[in-house]
């Protein structure tokens, strides 16, 4: 009794570690798998001991949280789901009542108040008791409505998501494989808890309603409502009120394998982010009158996934290094087919994950794809335990440190000199407002660096040395080569202000880069010898970025590189409206925009006819543009506030061109 008392007590402690690293801090030291499995044997041991301890994670619904966001009580408690992996267990708890099965979306659940027809509140699950309040981002969620027909007083439940196409253009978006986002539940975690409302309205954040909240549905207030009391029919109320209710489908214990069947088909072409399906029963009154347990309402039941399992052997962990020293483990293994594709590596997020599985070379390992997706390493059958930590960094063989933050162990890379963190410094120079050089992603880069073909920025002009192997590389062939060297070719003509940008001056962006060019008349060599005090004297040139552009310049390997770049490069003259009609005049853009291909074209335009784009509004802006001029967006408040003309688009293009 002793052993598996100590046993409960050591199976809560490991797996409120993993859900506080997961749900604080964006932390895996476990695979889903592994947590699904520790929790099924502590709710064994639970039931045959006796004892439930008060931190169990099987009563405990979540966690602490953190953030400067407003805290709110919920009218009554946000439970989790009990679940099962077996569709025929799915079918004896539905016996013989009428059932709504639907998705399982994987965002985060928030609860939308309305009073008189207007949306008046939002808050997160949070730990079940206590959400944060976000009703200022839950405006600007792509699809919920801020007035709806009914004005009572209505309370709802819905999964805030970020779709899987607009996961992978935020990512596609960001140049850094270190800064990009691991998942879409992840990101939109992020995007929904901002304090700033306009990185939330950018992330496309979509919300699906799945449930009322019952405290505020009386007999009365349904008859008002005009729906009767069962699942389906709120469903159909609320999308009549202009909701997008999460997809469901009518089922009984007959046909409800088929219709899991049928989930289970689309999931690879689903763009709705879910990590497995919910059953209720339709009968509302039924379901209520079976109560809850302290964590679980009877009501309803969730379905996960039975992940395919393959058995493999790992080959190899490899040690992948980033831009930020942190160097991630990787396993390689013999190529197994799951969910319908050849999988031969996963990623181990750290050396935790790669401890608590007893690693080895030559081990058996289980393989699965997380949620049909993402390939994980499930479980160790033979736990050989004698993989070791590398000491030295594999790109650049220098010394390596263990970190332990939060509980999570990962290895970093101590040399600051180690050619995976220039990673960052070549993004920057090939990127689009930059030298615009297709082609190069981080992992390309990485890959070039890691074969020595590329040791400092010049000489990514000399990759044609390389043509062979780089053909032969694996996702290259001739095709992709030769437009990589047309690319490159290209770059070799290029703006003085890119160039500038370009070579990553500390505080120099492009605008500031354009700046200093049209105040030197474009001439390298006069710019290269100026002194902060002739910095000083160009508008938005403070102290700082002059003292800054001034060392930089001033620093022999600085310029030993410069000269290097420039016996590459030939400068191409910079446009100019002939009329600077915007002279002087200071923008701020925001929103979306039509009349050009995006903002910074927009941004273009205006620096070319003199004037100038900064990024928040401030007594020294002149103009504000954006398309949705009566808005309430913190922009608009400011400049309305401080007596800026809020512009249109058309309005924009008549100040720009004298009228």
């Amino acid at each position: 009794m002793m052993k598996k008392k100590e046993r409960l007590k050591e199976l809560v402690s490991i797996l409120n570690e993993a859900s506080k690293a997961y749900y604080q801090f964006d932390k895996e030291i476990m695979s889903n798998l592994e947590y699904d499995k520790l929790y099924d044997e502590l709710v064994s041991l639970e039931k045959e001991t006796g004892i439930v301890l008060a931190n169990s994670p099987t009563i405990n619904v979540g966690y602490e949280i953190l953030s400067e966001l407003e805290k709110q009580t919920h009218s009554s408690p946000m439970l989790s789901l009990d679940k099962t992996k077996d569709v025929d267990a799915l079918a004896e708890w539905l016996g013989v009542h009428e059932g709504v099965l639907s998705w399982k979306l994987d965002g985060l659940t928030v609860v939308l108040t309305y009073e008189n027809g207007e949306l008046q509140n939002a808050v997160t699950r949070g730990n079940g008791e206590v959400g944060e309040v976000i009703t200022n981002n839950a405006k600007t969620f792509v699809n919920v409505p801020k007035r709806i027909p009914y004005k009572g007083n209505l309370v709802l439940r819905g999964e805030a998501v970020i779709r899987y196409s607009d996961f992978n253009r935020i990512n596609e978006g960001i140049e850094a494989v270190e800064d990009k986002y691991k998942n879409p539940r992840n990101l939109c975690s992020g995007s929904v808890r901002q304090l700033n409302n306009e990185i939330t309205a950018r992330r496309n954040v979509h919300f699906y309603a799945f449930s009322m909240v019952e405290e505020v549905l009386t007999e009365e207030g349904i008859k008002e409502r005009g729906f009767d009391n069962t699942i389906a029919g709120r469903f159909e109320w609320l999308a009549s009120q202009g909701f997008d209710v999460v997809e469901y489908f009518m089922v009984t214990k007959d046909t409800l394998e088929a219709q899991v069947m049928d989930f289970a088909k689309r999931i690879p072409d689903n763009d709705i982010p879910s990590d497995g399906l919910v059953l209720s029963y339709n009968d509302i009154a039924y379901g209520r009158s079976l109560g809850r347990t302290a964590k679980f309402p009877r009501d309803s039941i969730a379905f996960k996934w039975a992940d395919e399992l393959a058995e493999t052997t790992l080959n190899e962990v490899e040690w992948s290094p980033s831009r930020t020293g942190l160097i991630n483990p990787v396993a390689i293994f013999s190529p197994v087919e799951l969910e319908g594709t050849t999988v031969t590596r996963a990623s181990l997020h750290n050396v935790s994950i790669l401890r608590a599985l007893g690693l080895g070379i030559g081990d058996r390992i289980t393989v699965y794809k997380a949620n049909m997706i993402i390939p994980q390493v499930a479980e160790n059958l033979t736990r050989s335990n004698n993989l070791e930590i590398p000491e030295r960094c594999p790109a650049c063989n220098g010394e390596t440190t263990l970190n332990d933050i939060n509980g999570v162990q990962s290895l970093y890379c101590l040399n600051k000199d180690c050619p995976a963190k220039q990673i960052k410094r070549f993004s920057h120079f090939v990127s689009r407002n930059a030298m615009n050089i297709d082609g190069l992603s981080d992992a390309t880069l990485e890959k070039f660096i890691d074969q020595g073909y590329v040791k400092a920025l010049p000489d990514l002009f000399h990759l044609d040395k390389y043509k062979t192997q780089i053909i032969n590389l694996e996702g290259f062939g001739e095709k992709s080569y030769e437009n990589l060297m047309e690319s490159i070719e290209s770059a070799r003509t290029v703006t003085m202000s890119k160039f500038l940008y370009s070579l990553g001056i500390a505080g120099i962006g492009l605008a500031n880069a354009k700046v200093i060019v049209k105040y030197f008349g474009q001439d390298f060599e006069v710019i290269a010898r100026a002194s902060q005090d002739e910095l000083c004297k160009i508008e938005g040139i403070g102290e700082v970025l002059a003292n800054a552009f001034y060392d930089f310049f001033h620093t022999e390997e600085q310029m030993n590189l410069v000269n290097a770049l420039l016996n590459e490069i030939t400068f191409e003259i910079e446009e100019q409206a002939e009329k600077q009609i915007l002279e002087g005049k200071v923008f701020v853009i925001t929103g979306s925009v039509e009349q050009f291909a995006n903002r910074n074209e927009l941004k273009d335009y205006i620096e070319r006819s003199g004037g100038r784009v900064t990024g928040s509004v401030s007594k020294n802006t002149d103009y504000l543009i954006n398309n949705d001029v009566t808005s309430n967006s913190s922009k608009n408040k400011k400049a309305r506030e401080l007596g800026i003309p809020i512009l249109s688009e058309e309005d924009f293009m008549r100040l720009a061109n004298g009228k």
